[in-house]
């Protein structure tokens, strides 16, 4: 009993430090791809919305051909590497990592010769070809070259359960991403004067010098590495020999579903893209200028902001499945149970209180970073909510592929996504440009009940304890949104809402007392202990903060 409750304590632990580096590396990412709008968008100006509508509509197509670029390959090579590594079999690990960096340079030739020359088909906005369009998807074509390799290097260091290279990665890669697109769009358009166009492809083409920087980074954690890896070969079982075509196959087997559920949150994206201006256009009557406007408010101004606290869960989607991977080959399903409710826990721990905080702050939210728009700022808030919905979907289909129910999470994927076909229409009939997100909603909470089911029957996980939690978490963040929102209008009182300086004051102290009273009810109710484990208490016992 004592060895189970240590195994518990030591996975729950892994979980919480690999997700630590893996939010580490998401949030920074996150936060740096949402500060450099600020001063991006200003510079920009009169055309920050349009460059921001062209961005999205080019980065959801960029997204895609991502995912068939790498093929799902760093996914299941994490999950692949895992799994070998817990048959004490790291030789075959390694050869699976060189064959699949293979095949990541032949993908990553063609996908981005696909996207290359057939930008002009893919930027067509509904009605007509924008050459604005294909020049920026053009930039985005040169990143798809290198983030294949950068991507199965990333899962490589996974497989081990080791997150901190891929999160340095991430933190370097975004940093020299931001640095290069801040600095072209400066020289561009106020230095130059120039064309705002030019300055959104050197901002896309960004992508692919931030990527080159995440390499460089991966392949030092490599280098300074290799004894310890070189080590564990040695000492591997060697009991298992796999060929190379062997290998193919199973990397490709295991790689196509996690390209299609992977895909899930662009594939919603996509139909907003490809639906949102001929129906709009169908029911009110405004300028083609108007409608990307409108598109970018919820595509591109309001995800980028709620893609912060979204990125939290995938982290602990990154994290989850190799510890499930290698839990699941193990057969194992006291662990695998244990880990499912960890996950959840932690999950809801975090996200729904950020996504109530967003969503209290979102007026001043919204004006730091593309000035006072009071429709902007009502997107944000719904968009807040909606968060909650993407990341749960995400962390439960990693929990899906983690336990090799790729079919089954495929399965659910596209019944969500038929919902949210068959509602697009009625929703923005209803709600006009908050209708995309509320049919994104009705798609999601049906793959998110549908998974929750499954895992519960299938696996029986601590529904009872989890749903416990998950009363005490909402509650905590209902009230904590109500006191950031008292907190908000009053300050509004003193301060103007429609000053970006004046609102980074009020979203600074709103978020300051939101964070105090969620961790001290998170503390004194012992929630916070129970969740994030053992090592937590040592933090609390030095800060003298007692439950």
């Amino acid at each position: 009993m004592r060895e189970n409750n240590l195994t518990e304590q030591n996975t729950q632990n892994t979980f919480i430090k690999g997700s630590a580096w893996m939010t580490f590396g998401s949030i920074t990412s996150r936060i740096l791809g949402a500060l450099y709008i600020i001063p991006w968008f200003y510079w920009m100006s009169p055309y920050g919305n349009i460059a921001n509508a062209l961005t999205a509509r080019s980065y959801n197509i960029y997204s895609i051909f991502i995912l068939i670029s790498t093929a799902g390959i760093p996914g299941a090579v994490a999950k692949q590497v895992a799994k070998y590594n817990a048959l004490n079999e790291y030789g075959v690990g390694r050869k699976l990592f060189h064959r699949g960096l293979i095949l990541m340079v032949i993908l990553g030739i063609i996908s981005a010769a696909i996207m290359y020359f057939a930008s002009p088909f893919l930027a067509s906005n509904g009605s007509q070809i924008d050459p604005r369009q294909v020049r920026v998807m053009r930039s985005l074509s040169y990143a798809i070259l290198i983030i294949p390799v950068l991507s199965i290097m990333r899962g490589y260091f996974q497989g081990y359960e080791d997150m901190m290279p891929s999160a340095m990665s991430q933190f370097v890669e975004q940093l020299a991403r931001v640095i290069w697109m801040l600095l072209t769009a400066y020289v561009i358009m106020q230095v130059q004067h120039g064309n705002f166009v030019d300055a959104v492809v050197q901002s896309n083409l960004a992508a692919a010098i931030g990527a080159i920087f995440g390499i460089a980074v991966l392949a030092w954690f490599l280098l300074s590495r290799r004894e310890k890896l070189n080590e564990l070969v040695e000492n591997s079982n060697n009991e298992i020999q796999v060929s190379t075509s062997a290998l193919f196959a199973e990397i490709i087997a295991q790689a196509i579903p996690f390209i299609i559920i992977d895909a899930g949150i662009q594939l919603f994206y996509l139909v907003d893209q490809y639906s949102f201006h001929p129906m709009i256009a169908s029911l009110i009557n405004a300028s083609n200028n108007t409608i990307e406007t409108w598109y970018a408010l919820f595509a591109l101004n309001a995800n980028k902001l709620i893609m912060i606290i979204v990125s939290l869960a995938s982290a602990m989607a990154v994290t989850t499945i190799p510890l499930l991977s290698a839990a699941h080959t193990k057969h194992d399903f006291h662990a695998i149970s244990n880990q499912i409710g960890n996950t959840l826990d932690l999950f809801l721990f975090v996200m729904i209180p950020a996504s109530f905080g967003m969503a209290a702050i979102s007026t001043p939210v919204y004006t730091i970073f593309y000035g006072y728009d009071k429709l902007g700022a009502n997107v944000l808030y719904l968009s807040s909510f909606t968060a909650i919905s993407l990341g749960l979907f995400t962390v439960l289909m990693a929990i899906l592929q983690g336990l090799s129910e790729n079919g089954l999470a495929i399965k659910y994927l596209l019944l969500g996504l038929i919902i949210k076909i068959l509602m697009q229409y009625p929703m923005i009939y209803l709600f006009k440009v908050f209708g995309p997100l509320i049919a994104t909603n009705l798609g999601m909470l049906v793959i998110i009940f549908m998974a929750l089911k499954h895992l519960k029957v299938g696996y029986n996980f601590n529904q009872d304890r989890t749903r416990r939690r998950f009363i005490g978490i909402t509650a905590f963040s209902v009230i904590m949104f109500l006191i950031v929102l008292a907190v908000e209008k009053g300050l509004e009182l003193f301060l103007n809402p429609a000053s970006s300086l004046q609102s980074l004051i009020i979203v600074v102290i709103s978020i300051i007392v939101g964070c105090l009273f969620y961790g001290f009810a998170a503390i004194k109710s012992d929630l916070a202990q129970k969740i994030l484990g053992d090592k937590i208490i040592p933090i609390l016992d030095k800060l003298h903060i007692r439950a």
